[in-house]
């Protein structure tokens, strides 16, 4: 490619009339060469020095023929600064080494949980004499859920209190006595004073004072534990009544107007419950994660799920605990989500989905190019 310009053919005539023209009488071969060869090196000098410094070309033209060619513009000299003025930065790839954060998505399934969820038993044997909920109710504390009745019971709180009034009766009568070997005591001693009486008689006074004294203690205390049974029976009784310990839905009702129960302990281990009670506004997501991102977890991290039952009604969900056990079976660990505005209607026990999206400090080292 012919890479002179007619700036740069002007320039190398010029380099060649500044040549020492030879003497008249100097004529022969070997000058023609000489001329010839100091010719070329004239023109080749120039040129070379514009290929190999193209910034000097325009001092050679300045000192040459007394101009420059104008400068160009610094983005178009050096392709650094045009890319600097571009992006604002002198490099735009990434490093290579250096950590850049990005986020990664984490799925898993699980179901709802309702964390405050209880079986209801009998504390006592008894029969059911009624029901008072049904399946599906609302139900707050203390509310009567369950009547039953025991005979036994009954009777049991009527000799209690049969045997307090008593006790009550005996106390009275025992008390009756200590007023009077008080006095009696009291008497025998003004006459053992004046002389009137021996100290024999006072030695008896003082001892049936003591002895009726003890007397009503005794009835005092036989009239506490009477006061004991009469409580123990009436807690029985008052156990008949089943209450609901807290507020909530009534989940499940096995409970029948006429069966007998049995104890707790004995109903427990037959598992003859009366009724399961369950708090409906408290509830939560207990879901598997592969185990592989348990690094990536923390809590307050934030999320979506959907229900099987509500697919296209997704909602948020905010993580509160990471199990601190993985299962060694499943190769998962579970974690407890809290529910954000979830939809109306929402059951304990359904299958929900869910994908919580946490950072990630990803490191990513450049190959080496051989």
């Amino acid at each position: 490619m012919n890479t002179l310009t007619e700036q740069d053919r002007k320039l190398a005539e010029t380099l060649k009339s500044l040549s020492l023209e030879p003497l008249a009488d100097a004529s022969g071969p070997n000058w023609k060469i000489i001329r010839w060869i100091a010719g070329l090196v004239l023109v080749a000098t120039p040129i070379s020095a514009v290929l190999i410094w193209p910034s000097s070309l325009n001092d050679i033209k300045t000192a040459l023929l007394g101009q420059s060619e104008p400068a160009k513009p610094e983005s178009q000299a050096n392709p650094a600064t045009a890319l600097r003025a571009i992006t604002g930065r002198d490099n735009p790839s990434p490093n290579p080494n250096t950590p850049e954060a990005v986020t990664r998505e984490i799925t898993g399934s699980g179901y709802v949980i309702a964390p405050r969820s209880t079986t209801v038993f009998s504390k006592y044997e008894g029969r059911i004499a009624g029901i008072a909920v049904e399946v599906g109710d609302q139900v707050q504390a203390g509310q009567i859920l369950v009547t039953l009745e025991d005979a036994s019971a009954s009777l049991a709180l009527e000799q209690a209190r049969a045997a307090k009034v008593s006790t009550d009766l005996v106390l009275a009568s025992r008390e009756i006595a200590l007023t009077q070997a008080t006095a009696s005591f009291r008497r025998t001693q003004a006459l053992v004073q004046r002389d009137a009486t021996s100290k024999k008689d006072l030695e008896n006074a003082e001892t049936a004072w003591k002895s009726a004294l003890n007397s009503v203690e005794q009835a005092r205390q036989d009239v506490i534990r009477a006061d004991l049974t009469i409580g123990v029976a009436r807690e029985q009784v008052d156990e008949l009544v089943v209450r609901a310990p807290f507020a909530g839905t009534v989940a499940q009702l096995n409970a029948h107007i006429g069966d007998t129960v049995l104890a707790r302990a004995d109903s427990v281990r037959e598992s003859q419950s009366l009724l399961a009670l369950t708090d409906t506004t408290s509830m939560v997501i207990d879901a598997d994660i592969a185990e592989t991102n348990v690094s990536l977890l923390r809590s307050g991290l934030r999320g979506e799920a959907a229900l099987d039952g509500f697919p296209d009604r997704p909602f948020g969900i905010e993580l509160r605990r990471v199990a601190p056990i993985a299962s060694a079976e499943k190769g998962t660990i579970g974690l407890r989500l809290s529910l954000i505005n979830p939809p109306a209607g929402i059951r304990p026990n359904m299958a929900a989905r869910i994908r919580i999206t946490a950072p990630e400090i990803q490191s990513q080292i450049g190959e080496v190019q051989p």
